[in-house]
């Protein structure tokens, strides 16, 4: 064989390796981007449920949470603001590590609001302020929430593996594709104990 014949040979193959490689990366960076939006569906929901139990003016329902204190509103409600203004904000790019850093502290905030309403409805002698309905709700969107938080996590961590690997290091860097951050240290609002 000719040197000539064994360069194109050894090119061709470093092109077509090269190919396969990219195309990997950008699966998998695909697959963790899917993972995220399907957590970002289970973590709206949160919010969505504090709006739908927000107190409404004089001319509508009363909330679920009539005669609880002000400050448990106020905490609940910037609670479920911040978690939506740092959702939004991880959406644009689900593997910046720190908009999910971010998203994290949020819903730790969240879950602490929760786990004060709780607190506080536990110690009311006249019963339960919260419906069952709700607790058994919550408890759903939070199993929710860690299974998502949980699959975003591991396709984060395939991706990270894959573009850290000699040779597809060379292409990480090559074409811009960055290490990602998942949940595995989001705390979670804990369902209700029961």
């Amino acid at each position: 064989m000719s040197s000539t014949l064994v360069s194109w040979v050894a090119t061709a193959v470093l092109l077509f390796w090269a190919v396969g490689a990219y195309n990997r990366l950008v699966r998998l960076r695909g697959e963790a981007n899917s993972a995220f939006a399907a957590l970002d569906a289970e973590l709206a929901r949160q919010v969505q449920l504090v709006g739908q139990l927000l107190p409404e003016d004089g001319d509508h329902p009363a909330s679920v949470f009539d005669g609880i204190g002000g400050s448990f509103w106020g905490g609940l409600q910037g609670a479920a603001a911040q978690l939506e203004a740092t959702l939004a904000s991880a959406r644009q790019k689900p593997l910046e590590p720190e908009r999910i850093a971010a998203l994290a502290a949020a819903q730790s905030v969240l879950a602490t609001a929760w786990e004060r309403a709780e607190r506080d409805d536990a110690h009311d002698l006249a019963g339960p302020r919260l419906p069952d309905t709700l607790t058994d709700t919550r408890a759903h969107m939070t199993a929710q929430c860690i299974a998502g938080a949980e699959r975003f996590t591991q396709a984060v961590q395939r991706y990270n593996h894959a573009i850290g690997q000699f040779p597809a290091v060379l292409l990480a860097w090559l074409f811009g594709f960055k290490p990602g951050r998942g949940l595995e240290a989001m705390p979670m609002a804990r369902g209700p104990a029961t």
